[in-house]
């Protein structure tokens, strides 16, 4: 099965292309709609992985990076 949009167009919703970072946002966001939260763009799919990759590339999903200072 292919996730469409393709990776390379996620890299692209996230700072420096960072794989882990997308993995991540799209596994919370996965989690968050398996427990039946709302998706916010509309999706073929019923997959909740689809939708979040789905959400990103649209551009409703995203997050801050956070900074740590050093004492």
């Amino acid at each position: 099965m292919m996730i469409k949009p393709g990776i390379s167009a996620l890299e692209k919703c996230v700072e420096d292309g960072c794989r882990y970072i997308l993995v991540t946002m799209a596994a919370k966001r996965a989690r968050m709609l398996g427990k039946n939260d709302d998706c916010m763009v509309s999706c073929d799919s019923d997959n909740p992985v689809s939708k979040a990759v789905m959400e990103i590339s649209c551009g409703k999903i995203g997050y801050k990076p956070v900074k740590f200072e050093e004492k």
